[in-house]
Order: structure tokens, then C-alpha cells, then sequence
């Protein structure tokens, strides 16, 4: 690791510039500011105390919990020291986010693959036990499901049971993320809409993307449901407050709580490190993070931290990361992924 910091100082030390090209015309800034996931927060924070210890000559990274889309718009502003350096992200930037940044002149940003994490509907420890297949998270919760006869209408069900005989006759109350809340969009791509696609009426509009996607990526609106803000722990410590609820959030979190909460399986298989990191577990997810690459050299000691971040003792197996919930890359492709973040490679446009 010591040679990887001495080639980061020679790298950011021949690409530096003067702060003053990074303002914004509202002061500098010399601290590391990264934003964004609520499921990133915990991993980059334990990064920035051990960037702090070890670089006491540096100032201490802030790290904030916006949620992907708010830490992504902030740091698709611009350039310049009233901006994010680092957007965490559970989920991959969007298309439509890469061309808000290209427009404000972010125009090359390095996207860094750090891990996996699963997305857990979760009850308290002494609630009904549940073994949900795919569609019943779609059946359950969208707005418009389709009838017997096939017609889509309002969501009627009221309990698990009137989605699945198999599931517990609880009324469905569902404590999740917002809107802004990378792990929201992942748990709609990964659990709604796929979901949806074992339902035969609503698969039918598979080929009709906007259609399919007004289907299962939207959710009920009836109370059924409720968006309980960016703090995943505020949804577990919801659950054994309310008893009948479940909560839907990263996995990190429930390894932090399994004292007074349990994960129930989908489609048979239960969350854990080797069924997220092997992709068996059907809402497994990837976690990323979004370096601007023109604050490299500018922000003191930026690309240090993402060598920190990438580390061994990081971000590899058995590495301080992992302690926090963290399902690490495999050996060869962290290394990948540490190649792009020392040579700053930037990312080519999203597909959509």
C-alpha cells in the first residue's frame, strides 16, 4: 500500500493546479467532500476516519447521506469547490444523470465499482416468518396490478395472504426508502419489475418499456407502503416499534441489527454474503462511487482516498468494509477496478 501512496502523491503532484481554477467564486475548499447513498454512508465513512488517522496533515473528509440521486445531482452541478468531489452511489448513474453532469462541465468522471450489497425485506426478530416469491413484492405493492380477468386496476390487496396463500394473513405495511434513495430504484429494477415479469398480464407490455415501467415502478400510495427517509436505521428501529410491518433496506444494515431483526428469503434463498456476492440471491446489487477527475490534484489528497477506499485492507475480503457489511469483489476484479481508479479512466455515457 505504501508504494501505491507514493505513486498517488506523484501522480496528483504532477497534475496540480491552482484551487482558484476549481472556484466557483463562493471560497475554496480543502477538505474531501463525498455525498450521496445512505447505503455507501457507513462504508465511506469508516474510509474517511482512517484517511484522517493516517493523513493527519490532510483536512477530514466530509461524507453526507443524500441518497444516489440527491448525492448525483449535487455533484453534477458543476466544477469547483461548492460541488461534490465523490457522488456514492447504490446503483449505477443514469443516462439522464451523466448528460445533467456533461451539460454543467463534468465532463469526465471516473466510475469505481467498490462491492455488492442485497436489498432485504426485513420483519422484527419475533414477527411471522416469510418466504416471498418474486412476484409477491410486485403483486403486493404496485399501484395497478392486474385482475382476474386480466384488467389492471387499483391494488386491492390489503393482506400477504390475498397476494399468496403461502404468506402469513398480515396486513401489508411496508416501511422504504424515497424516491431520491439509490436502494428505492434498485429495489423497483430488481424486485418490482422483475417481479413483474412473472405475472402474465403484465408482462405482455414488456416490449413497451414506459408502459411496463408506469407498471411496476410504481408503488401504492394507500398507506400500504410508506417512504420512511435516507436513514436505513430509522426503518429497522420502525420494525420493532410496529408490529406486522416489514422494512425494506440494505443489506449493511441488518447485519448491524440482527438482534431485533430478520431477513425473510425470496424465492427460497435468504440473503448473506455468499448468496449476494455469487448473485443468487435475486436482489443483489452493486455499489459504486462517481470521482470527478478535475478535482484530482486540486482537492488535497482526493486521490489518496480513493486509493484508500480501493485498498486491501478496504475493500478486500476481510477488509475493514467487509466488518461493516460490505460484500467485497472478487480478487481479480477489485484489481480491475483498482487499475481505473489509479490510472482516473473515465466512464463512457451510460446506455440508458
Amino acid at each position: 500500500m505504501n508504494l501505491t501512496l507514493r505513486t498517488l502523491s506523484a501522480i496528483a503532484g504532477l497534475s496540480l493546479i491552482s484551487l482558484a481554477a476549481c472556484d466557483t467564486g463562493s471560497g475554496q475548499r480543502t477538505g474531501i467532500w463525498a455525498a450521496g447513498s445512505s447505503t455507501v454512508f457507513p462504508f465511506a465513512t469508516r474510509v474517511a476516519e482512517n484517511f484522517a488517522r493516517n493523513n493527519p496533515g490532510n483536512a477530514s473528509p466530509r461524507v453526507e447521506s443524500l441518497g444516489t440521486g440527491g448525492g448525483i445531482q449535487a455533484f453534477c452541478q458543476g466544477v469547483g469547490p461548492t460541488t461534490p468531489d465523490i457522488a456514492n452511489a447504490s446503483r449505477p448513474m443514469k443516462k439522464s444523470e451523466f448528460e445533467l453532469c456533461q451539460k454543467n462541465g463534468v465532463t469526465e468522471i471516473v466510475e469505481l465499482k467498490i462491492g455488492y450489497d442485497g436489498i432485504v425485506v426485513a420483519t422484527a426478530r419475533n414477527g411471522n416468518s416469510f418466504n416471498f416469491e418474486l412476484n409477491d413484492l410486485y403483486e403486493g405493492l404496485a399501484q395497478t396490478v392486474p385482475d382476474a380477468n386480466g384488467q389492471f386496476v387499483t391494488n386491492p390487496k390489503r393482506t400477504w395472504r390475498d397476494v399468496n396463500l403461502g404468506l402469513p394473513e398480515q396486513r401489508i405495511q411496508v416501511y422504504g426508502p424515497p424516491p431520491t434513495s439509490g436502494t428505492r430504484d434498485a429495489f423497483l429494477e430488481l424486485g418490482m419489475a422483475a417481479g413483474g415479469k412473472l405475472v402474465p398480464a403484465t408482462n405482455a407490455f414488456a416490449g413497451d418499456s414506459k408502459r411496463f415501467e408506469s407498471l411496476t415502478h410504481t408503488i401504492r400510495e394507500d398507506g400500504a407502503w410508506v417512504d420512511s427517509g435516507e436513514n436505513d436505521n430509522a426503518i429497522v428501529q420502525t420494525l420493532t416499534r410496529t408490529p406486522g410491518s416489514l422494512g425494506v433496506f440494505g443489506f449493511s444494515f441488518l447485519e448491524q441489527n440482527l438482534d431485533t431483526v430478520k431477513a425473510e428469503t425470496i424465492d427460497g434463498v435468504m440473503p448473506s454474503v455468499d448468496t449476494i456476492a455469487d448473485g443468487s440471491y435475486p436482489l443483489a446489487r452493486s455499489l459504486y462511487i462517481y470521482v470527478k477527475k478535475a478535482h484530482v490534484g486540486v482537492i488535497p489528497g482526493l486521490q489518496l482516498y480513493v486509493a484508500e477506499l480501493m485498498s486491501d485492507a478496504s475493500a478486500g475480503r476481510g477488509g475493514y468494509m467487509q466488518d461493516r457489511g460490505l460484500v467485497p469483489l472478487p480478487a481479480p476484479e477489485l484489481a480491475e477496478q483498482r487499475a481505473i481508479a489509479m490510472a482516473l479512466t473515465p466512464m463512457s455515457a451510460p446506455a440508458k
